[in-house]
């Protein structure tokens, strides 16, 4: 008789390096490594050499992966990829010298975008918005974080809370959805942002007993909306146990950052003028700090994040791409990755880390961002000979694969 199985694995994985993140530094590399799954958590992992003697035969599918990385699945932890139409007139504008701010004044910016994501049906909106996720998760991204924020009225939000549900079931992947009706002042509102806050309050516990929000957003700066304004969408949430997050501090400081952690939020986002009081006060509410470069190389902008404070205070960094039409049109997780290496200085580690453990964390996901037993079964196969090559290549497909919960999804 055979030796008897104790275990069946869906699936093992020979043959690659394993960069798990386990541990506070380093990237937890395992040479020749080994990585098993069942029921889309990760089973075991650890060198091929220490793998049990009946691996192959517990195994329903053995991958040879010849070589390369595997790392866990990226996490793209602020996202917009749900809207209509684009925004490439404006990409013109200010290339010939207008300001996101003046665009934004003059009826373009949000509310271009509004006009077109009102107009388009719920299945359109999700056949322009699927091409989108499809590159974020051939690059890599296996989670993504989708808000909504160009409706800006009860309806639309719906819809786009509704389509970024269906990107995740189609795609097979990780989607957390965000509630940011608080994202720009709507037309019919015109000069009246306390009767829109009063509006976003209430459609908020509405949209929250459907099932369609996992947390809650504002922007909270001088072409959106007021501390005070921020604070109401902030409470309102509280009183439902909804996590919140916030653009913060992008284009001043607004004292955004210490308002979100004020409520314990789950991220800063942007964060280009945070004081020294706000990276404290983050720093001890465990808030994380969310880096978009994409968006700061888009508007060329100059005043970078305070990152040395991040670090001297242990504030998390992630990294994220913003995708969105009017100021950053991108479509690389690992692109996002290279450009806070090359404007940020980040190493490659902090900007894997940033895309991995401490994105996870943005988003309140324990179960992912690292390989590790019992952690959902979200990991990239990369053609690569070093991790670092994942900040290092200017675009290029360097995935193989990509797998969601065990299952192979890119």
């Amino acid at each position: 008789m055979g030796a008897v199985v104790t275990e069946r694995w869906d699936g093992l994985v020979l043959g690659a390096s394993l960069a798990t993140l386990e541990g506070e530094a380093g990237y937890g590399a395992i040479g020749d490594g080994a990585l098993a799954w069942r029921d889309g958590r990760i089973a075991w992992v650890g060198a091929r050499a220490d793998l049990p003697d009946d691996a192959r035969q517990r195994a329903v599918e053995v991958v040879d992966a010849g070589g390369g990385w595997i790392t866990p699945g990226l996490v793209d932890c602020h996202t917009h990829v749900v809207f209509a139409g684009d925004r490439a007139g404006e990409f013109e504008q200010r290339l010939q010298g207008a300001s996101y701010e003046e665009i934004a004044r003059h009826g373009g910016g949000i509310v271009s975008t509004v006009r077109a994501t009102r107009e388009a049906s719920e299945d359109a909106l999700l056949a322009q918005s699927l091409p989108r996720a499809r590159a974020l998760l051939a690059d890599g991204a296996a989670t993504l974080e989708i808000k909504s924020g160009y409706g800006l009225d009860y309806e639309n939000e719906r819809k786009m809370l509704r389509v970024a549900r269906r990107i995740g079931d189609t795609l097979g992947i990780g989607v957390r959805t965000t509630f940011l009706g608080a994202h720009a002042l709507p037309p019919e509102y015109a000069g009246r942002p306390d009767q829109y806050i009063d509006a976003v309050v209430e459609w908020l516990p509405r949209l929250h007993a459907e099932g369609l929000v996992d947390a809650v957003d504002a922007f909270c700066e001088r072409i959106g909306f007021s501390h005070a304004q921020s604070r109401r969408v902030f409470e309102a949430a509280k009183a439902l146990d909804l996590p919140v997050k916030l653009h913060a501090d992008q284009l001043s400081d607004g004292g955004g950052a210490a308002l979100v952690a004020e409520f314990g939020g789950l991220s800063a986002d942007h964060v280009e003028y945070t004081s020294a009081e706000g990276v404290r006060a983050m720093a001890a509410a465990g808030t994380v700090a969310v880096l978009l470069p994409g968006a700061f190389h888009v508007l060329r902008e100059t005043t970078l994040p305070p990152l040395d404070e991040f670090r001297a205070q242990g504030v998390p960094m992630a990294v994220a791409t913003d995708c969105n039409p009017g100021t950053s049109p991108l479509l690389s997780l690992r692109q996002a990755m290279q450009l806070a290496c090359t404007h940020f200085r980040l190493t490659p580690e902090e900007a894997l880390r940033g895309t991995t453990v401490h994105a996870a964390r943005a988003l309140a996901l324990a179960d992912r961002g690292t390989l590790r037993v019992g952690q959902r079964a979200d990991f990239v196969h990369w053609n690569i000979g070093q991790p670092a090559e994942l900040c290092y290549w200017l675009g290029g497909p360097l995935a193989r694969a990509v797998y969601a919960g065990g299952r192979k999804v890119s």
